[in-house]
């Protein structure tokens, strides 16, 4: 019945199904209510749904408005969105292809230069403390080597540390200039410690280790080369740069004694007992005692550290030969020239007398050491030396036997009382 009225109607073919729904309704009322009542209540619906949408427009066009705008907005944006996926959808594959490609060059397993700088740059941060430790270590053992004698070993345990790391690290830069450094820091305290074995007033305790330092800086600088067997030779040289130094600030008195000698050659009539030369041979027997005594004792304790290792590769015929046998020779060969040149000018007997005394118990403090050359003045044409040498043992018998009874009788078992010793 509905299709017939919406055929009638002049309605489309296929109208909704409100309209549908209506036409339905109106076919169940006779033809006169609905000509009295429908265009009624059709009015009626039309002119409140006319209050509603002018109370609705009243109330919410903005809303409205806005919404329309949007709309119209919306259906632009669309066709936006849908162009700008159509460009992504393009655009997927190459960006999956530019992606494979950065993770095949710029990944952990890749050989790209800039990711070794890189690494390079990080493995630097994450060891700057470790590197600046290092590169103070030259100043370190500067301070340390000019610090006091006391840091040497100190200075020493330092370079040993900078030579381990020099054979862990062989190929760094850094640690090769580092360990350069170090090496000059050392030689130079090899040479401020051979100057010490210059000093005058060395000691033999300070003697022992300062020549101890210098085996450990040769043994650092050249391990492999028997160089430390040399030191004891080292020793005595500059012990004897030290005498001989010593010797010669007597000048003005060989210069005194030189123009009186030369008088003496001039004038053999103008006599002269050569006091001038007594006082230079005095001097110079008194300062030849006291340094060759000490220069040969401190020696021979040189010479007994430098034992060869039982474990050392060296054999006894590899080791170059001690300077000690032969060094005392040297030491009274420089005494002897000198008084064979000045001594003929000495025309005293007492003077001449009180020189080769001195020079006897100078021969006597030597021969403590294995050094006794007193009979070595007969090549001097000295022919007064053999009742010398008798007369000075007799003295020194006498002052022996009397030492030995004054300890006698200051002993308890001689005095009978205890409290006297």
């Amino acid at each position: 019945m509905a299709d017939t009225l919406s055929g009638l109607l002049g309605l489309p073919k296929s109208p909704d199904a409100t309209a549908l729904a209506y036409l339905a309704s109106l076919a169940e009322h006779p033809s006169e209510e609905l000509r009295f009542s429908e265009p009624r209540q059709l009015a009626q619906a039309s002119h409140s749904l006319l209050l509603s949408i002018q109370a609705l427009s009243k109330r919410s066009h903005k809303s409205i408005v806005d919404s329309a705008h949007g709309h119209a907005f919306l259906r632009r944006s669309l066709s936006n969105l849908s162009r700008r996926v159509l460009e992504l959808s393009q655009a997927v594959p190459r960006l999956d292809t530019a992606a494979d490609t950065f993770s095949t060059t710029f990944g952990k397993a890749g050989e790209s230069k800039l990711i070794a700088r890189r690494r390079q740059a990080l493995r630097l941060l994450h060891n700057a403390d470790r590197l600046v430790d290092v590169m103070e270590l030259p100043p370190l053992l500067s301070s340390a080597a000019n610090t006091s004698s006391a840091s040497h070993s100190s200075t020493l345990d330092l370079h040993a540390h900078v030579r381990r790391l020099a054979s862990l690290y062989p190929s760094s830069p850094l640690v090769s200039s580092v360990l350069h450094e170090a090496e000059a820091v050392v030689r130079q305290m090899a040479a401020d410690l051979i100057i010490t074995l210059k000093a005058p007033s060395l000691k033999l305790a300070a003697g022992l280790r300062t020549v101890g330092w210098l085996k450990r800086i040769v043994a650092d600088l050249a391990p492999s080369a028997p160089s430390e067997n040399t030191l004891p030779a080292l020793f005595l040289v500059c012990r004897l740069t030290t005498l001989v130094t010593t010797l010669a600030a007597l000048g003005p008195l060989r210069e005194l004694a030189d123009e009186e000698r030369l008088r003496q050659a001039r004038s053999s009539n103008a006599w002269s007992g050569g006091q001038q030369t007594e006082r230079y041979l005095k001097r110079y027997i008194e300062v030849f005692r006291e340094h060759a005594f000490g220069i040969v004792s401190m020696s021979k304790s040189v010479d007994t550290s430098f034992v060869v290792s039982p474990n050392s590769n060296l054999s006894q015929l590899d080791l170059p030969p001690s300077a000690l046998p032969a060094f005392p020779l040297h030491l009274v060969g420089l005494l002897l020239d000198t008084l064979r040149t000045y001594l003929p000018s000495v025309r005293d007997q007492t003077s001449r007398d009180s020189i080769i005394i001195q020079v006897l118990y100078c021969a006597g403090s030597l021969g403590r050491l294995g050094a006794d050359f007193g009979m070595l003045l007969a090549a001097l044409g000295v022919t007064e030396w053999a009742d010398l040498i008798k007369r000075h043992r007799q003295l020194a018998g006498r002052l022996e036997s009397v030492i030995g009874d004054y300890r006698g009788t200051r002993s308890p078992s001689a005095t009978g009382n205890p409290a006297v010793a």
